[in-house]
């Protein structure tokens, strides 16, 4: 549950979530059936005492919002019971009347590639770009290196493998002929209700299924972008940025503008010089960086966008699953009044790089572009995928995956911290707490090119800055450590190899 808690206020904070929960279950948020956060998990979610979550449960369970299950939890009570008590509550599941005739595909849950479910076809650890573990040498040919600091990679250890079959196995069992229909040009509804019911719960978003558009891929979605906002739009970068997007708006008739970052990200006083209409920005954990945006750089974004016409903030919800210290932070567009935030998110870190689905919300101005101009493009998500996608999420796997993924990630993050404590003298962390890398800046004279030979001379690959720099950098002495992809001794290794190939040199 993403909302926020207030230290100033007069209400105390078990009121601010028991009035939270109830207006959730209210507006038909949280669904009849559906089972809260434990206490525990909550209070440390939130970051509030134990004993302030009991307050606010025991107020709902008096008052009949909520009932507790013996050895279960707690879930919210059926909805035509409460119905009788709040007659004006809108009834969860009614499609908006401009939304589509009838949901297609409406069982809840997730879906993407099925991945075969078999273990021994997919690697130990898997990449969220091409390349995993290998370098390229001239000539196309592959070399393995021992560690690869990658800050792509992602641990596949993890996955629920017999749960993807199941729900696999099941849906291609009891399929009908409806599902190997052509589907929604957006996507299936059901799915987009699903993941609607989890931006909102996840990252404070409130939205309309008709405003999500699926498509396998961010690239794809960038590209429709391009047909939403038009082909001569003048767009602004962060520097350095994700290189990938970079070049993929290169490659329309826009002109890039790039604008300088301080501590808190990109600097919106210096939008208006660069006479922009969008600005890309990753508010939630910038790459490469790790900025967390706070809120006030954002609302002076959100300033920014208000104050000319056609003007976009695109949020890139980069690796907001995973944050390791401090409160939840929503996304940008959880802040957004008058529609100027498009959304776009992705499951391939959250899940596997193989599932093919990601997402944008748009705002109710571009989503009547998108009707208008854009309808006529199919889907480019196969429907099995989005239904074994949809039950993925709608059974809870998705969210227990994830919660076990955050405590293997969060170790992997704290040894990785552990091993360069002694290297602090010579070299500065940052980025840090969130994410799935951190940066090693030189405070010496050894810049990012000597690190990466010295790295590479003894079997350790690291990526320099430079390398997401939309402009040149050649002061720079920064590296990428990433560590989704490795274990533990991998990890311990890496950073020895590296203490010695940088030794005296920081």
């Amino acid at each position: 549950m993403t909302f926020q808690i207030r230290t100033d206020g007069d209400s105390c904070l078990y009121e601010q979530i028991y009035q939270h929960i109830r207006g959730e279950i209210r507006r038909g948020k949280l669904l009849a059936g559906e089972r809260l956060p434990s206490t525990r998990a909550l209070a440390e979610y939130l970051q509030v005492a134990r004993s302030t979550v009991d307050y606010a449960y025991g107020q709902l369970l008096g008052e009949g919002y909520i009932e507790s299950r013996p050895c279960r939890g707690y879930f919210v009570c059926p909805v035509e019971d409460l119905l009788l008590l709040d007659g004006d509550m809108a009834l969860p599941g009614a499609s908006p009347e401009d939304g589509p005739a009838g949901g297609q595909g409406g069982r809840p849950g997730q879906g993407d590639r099925a991945a075969g479910g078999h273990r021994a076809a997919v690697r130990r650890q898997g990449s969220a770009v091409p390349g995993g573990n290998e370098t390229q040498r001239p000539g196309g040919m592959a070399a393995r290196v021992p560690v690869d600091f990658s800050p792509y990679d992602i641990d596949m250890t993890g996955f629920p493998f017999s749960v993807w079959k199941k729900i696999s196995k099941n849906i291609l069992t009891y399929a009908n002929s409806d599902l190997f229909a052509k589907g929604e040009a957006q996507g299936d509804y059901g799915l987009r209700c699903t993941i609607g019911r989890y931006l909102h719960s996840s990252r404070g978003v409130d939205c309309r299924p008709e405003q999500i558009i699926l498509g396998a891929g961010n690239d794809y979605l960038l590209l429709l972008l391009e047909k939403i906002l038009g082909r001569h739009v003048r767009i602004a970068m962060e520097n350095p940025t994700y290189i990938r997007s970079y070049r993929i708006f290169r490659s329309f008739a826009y002109k890039i503008a790039t604008v300088d970052m301080d501590e808190s990200g990109m600097r919106a006083d210096r939008l208006e010089e660069a006479d922009v209409q969008a600005a890309y920005v990753m508010p939630s954990h910038q790459f490469p960086t790790g900025t967390v945006m706070p809120i006030g750089r954002r609302m002076e974004l959100l300033k920014w966008a208000d104050g000319g016409k056609d003007r976009y903030l695109i949020e890139d919800d980069y690796d907001s699953e995973f944050r390791f210290r401090g409160k939840p932070i929503p996304a940008l567009l959880a802040s957004d009044r008058h529609g100027r935030v498009i959304y776009m998110g992705t499951f391939s870190k959250a899940i596997a790089p193989a599932i093919r689905v990601s997402f944008l919300v748009l705002p109710e101005a571009l989503l009547a572009r998108y009707r208008r101009d854009c309808s006529v493009y199919s889907c480019t998500v196969s429907r099995i995928d989005q239904s074994i996608l949809n039950q993925f999420i709608g059974a809870g796997h998705f969210e227990r995956h994830l919660n076990k993924m955050r405590k293997i990630y969060r170790a992997k993050h704290d040894l990785l911290l552990e091993c360069l404590a002694d290297m602090r003298d010579a070299f500065r962390v940052s980025g840090e707490n969130a994410g799935l890398h951190l940066l090693l800046t030189a405070k010496g004279g050894m810049g990012e090119g000597e690190l990466v030979r010295r790295a590479a001379e003894r079997g350790v690959r690291v990526y320099g800055l430079s390398e997401s720099m939309v402009e040149e950098a050649p002061d720079s002495r920064t590296v990428l450590l990433g560590f989704g992809g490795l274990d533990e001794r991998q990890i311990r290794e890496g950073v020895a190899l590296l203490r010695e190939a940088w030794k005296g040199k920081g």
